[in-house]
């Protein structure tokens, strides 16, 4: 049976051989065995680049990335390695490539890939010269100017099938520079940090830039209702940990579906006061691993276990559910389910409701209401909204704008989806605070505020946008506002752990150190696998509260977790020029510059949600003494 179409945003390469009917006529044999060659070894070298090389069609070859630095790098490297490689021939059967990059969207279907984006690189390929490069304006304004490239601008270029002229550019390296090797992108199998500063080498052309919070969607911990600071581990309702669903299906891309239905069982368990859930960041460090339920109960101290798998085959779905006791490994419920992939919310929701008479929970009124609400019933919009969170994650500047799209794409499919709105207000937030978005600071979060405010119109009862406002009032300044969006957050859905995260920020934010250090240390102890901006927080907190030598702990600890993470280097850099440590704080700021050359003192001065101005001040002057450009 084919795969069922899926549609999806990517920078796409098209490559192709120069007069490959020449080389045919010369000897068609030996021009075969060359030109599969020549794809095979530039499939390689996407491999290395963390691409994915989709198809070969006769003398062209089609790849998608996730960034359009590492497509740019790929195609300069092979391109640079062929040319070397056909000089030592001694015939005239040399194939060479032009080669093509656009950002678009995609179909993928029966292991083809077509769509705007293939046929836009396909037009800029032919633009090139042989054994060169053209990238699409647009793309090129997402590569970081440190990498060793000159760009020529081929103006706005009338292309066929378009309607509107494309910006293109020619590449070339520039002389006496070498291209990048490959870089590992962020939360793949990065090292640790070492204690040393000047060990802690960083993988450092990361362009990831990532927000002060963790994953926006990332649910859960215990808690009690809203109106309580307290938070006690030792909670008598039973816990929950959804192990992240295996993707069964033929294609790996699949994975963003795949991790979107374990979140969102995740998220609507959130929501039960009597349940508590292990949030993502925790679930996912298991993702593709064997585990023993009782390892896990005595590890991390959770009743039950949630397994399952996923597979999408044309426009078939199905889904097999496992609920187990932690503590025997005894199975407590299993079912699997084949419906049509349209049916997709409805079974998130049948699955959900089974777990809950599994467990024999009582729910309230207002939990059997909310349960398993899924914000939109358009399939292809939540497709899109999904690719949107798996870019969000990768936190580049790059990927923001892929994320950007897929959300805007999701919200074309449905005007009405809250969780979109939600995406954009944050992807807005984030291009406001580092100086990528073509707006004042003042414009940005003006424009990120209608965003959140029309999620929560749309959806009031939505943890996530109710969260997303108190995220945009805190940066916009407006503190009471942030705290009030973020407990109605946190009253709608008791396990959101991220609800605490961020009101640890918003104390912070405000001067009110110790608050802030009390509430991210209890959701570390309820979320033992916390992403980066928990140890960021509690770094924070000592910062204000001039603990400088704890305060470098938890900005290490953060920046082991995350090493492209800009907060937590900012203020380490800070700790270290408040320490009388000038050359590690000098150290650090270069490192930034590599990763973030735009983000000044100036653009942080109108960003920085600090409300004491002395403090902010002294941040300021600190980084200014390290080395950072107004």
């Amino acid at each position: 049976m084919g795969n069922r179409a899926s549609r999806k945003l990517a920078v796409i390469i098209h490559a192709d051989v120069v007069s490959s009917t020449s080389l045919v006529q010369l000897d068609e044999t030996l021009a075969h065995e060359r030109i599969q060659g020549t794809f095979h070894r530039f499939s390689d070298t996407i491999k290395r680049y963390n691409g994915n090389p989709l198809e070969i069609r006769g003398d062209a070859l089609v790849a998608e990335f996730p960034r359009a630095s590492d497509a740019l790098c790929a195609s300069m490297a092979f391109q640079k390695a062929n040319s070397d490689h056909v000089a030592h021939l001694t015939d005239e059967i040399r194939p060479v490539l032009r080669v093509g990059i656009a950002m678009g969207e995609v179909v993928v279907a029966d292991h083809t890939v077509t769509g705007g984006g293939v046929v836009l690189a396909q037009r800029l390929e032919q633009l090139a010269e042989p054994g060169g490069v053209v990238i699409q304006g647009a793309a090129h304004e997402t590569v970081p100017k440190r990498l060793p490239f000159n760009y020529k601008d081929l103006g706005e270029i009338e292309l066929k099938g378009f309607d509107d002229p494309v910006r293109a550019c020619s590449v070339q390296i520039k002389a006496g520079e070498n291209i990048p090797n490959p870089e590992r992108q962020a939360g793949k199998g990065l090292e640790p940090f070492l204690s040393s500063t000047r060990n802690r080498i960083l993988a450092g052309s990361l362009a990831a830039l990532l927000v002060i919070t963790g994953i926006w969607f990332s649910p859960p911990f215990s808690s009690k209702q809203e109106e309580s600071t307290e938070v006690t581990t030792e909670t008598k309702v039973p816990s929950l940990l959804v192990l992240p669903f295996a993707n069964k299906s033929d294609d790996p891309s699949q994975d963003y579906f795949v991790d979107g239905i374990s979140e969102d069982i995740i998220t609507s368990f959130s929501r039960l006061s009597n349940l508590t859930v292990l949030a993502w960041n925790t679930s996912s460090s298991f993702k593709g691993k064997t585990v023993q339920p009782q390892e896990i109960s005595k590890e991390l101290g959770v009743s039950f276990i949630l397994d399952g798998s996923v597979r999408k085959a044309g426009d078939q779905l199905r889904i097999t559910a496992e609920l187990v006791d932690a503590g025997n490994g005894k199975q407590l419920w299993a079912d699997r389910y084949d419906r049509k992939l349209a049916d997709v919310f409805a079974l998130q929701d049948e699955v959900t409701q089974k777990i809950v008479q599994a467990l024999s929970l009582r729910l309230t009124a207002a939990e059997k209401g909310q349960l398993g609400h899924s914000g939109t019933n358009n399939l292809e919009a939540y497709d899109f909204f999904l690719q949107g969170l798996q870019y969000n994650r990768q936190q580049t500047k790059e990927s923001a704008v892929m994320a950007r799209a897929a959300f805007s794409r999701a919200l074309e499919l449905d005007p009405s989806y809250a969780r979109a709105y939600g995406g954009l207000a944050i992807i807005t937030t984030r291009e406001t605070q580092f100086g990528y978005a073509n707006l004042t600071p003042t414009e940005g979060l003006s424009r990120a505020l209608q965003l959140a405010q029309k999620a929560v119109e749309l959806d009031p009862n939505s943890p996530e946008t109710n969260w997303t406002l108190g995220f945009v009032h805190m940066f916009r300044k407006e503190y009471d506002k942030a705290e009030s969006a973020t407990k109605k957050a946190i009253e709608l859905s008791p396990n959101y752990a991220d609800g605490y995260g961020l009101l640890s920020f918003i104390e912070n934010w405000q001067g009110n150190a110790k608050d802030a250090e009390r509430y991210i240390l209890k959701a570390m102890k309820l979320n033992p696998y916390y992403s980066y901006d928990y140890p960021w927080n509690l770094g924070l907190s000592k910062y204000l509260m001039g603990q400088y030598e704890e305060a470098t702990k938890g900005f290490q600890d953060a920046l082991g977790h995350n090493e492209s993470a800009i907060f937590p280097r900012l203020f380490l850099a800070a700790s270290y020029v408040r320490l009388g440590r000038l050359d590690d704080a000098s150290w650090e700021i270069e490192q930034l510059s590599v990763q973030s050359p735009d983000t000044k003192v100036s653009q942080l001065a109108n960003t920085i949600p600090l409300k004491d101005k002395e403090k902010l001040t002294m941040f300021l002057d600190d980084l200014r003494k390290a080395g950072m450009a107004d």
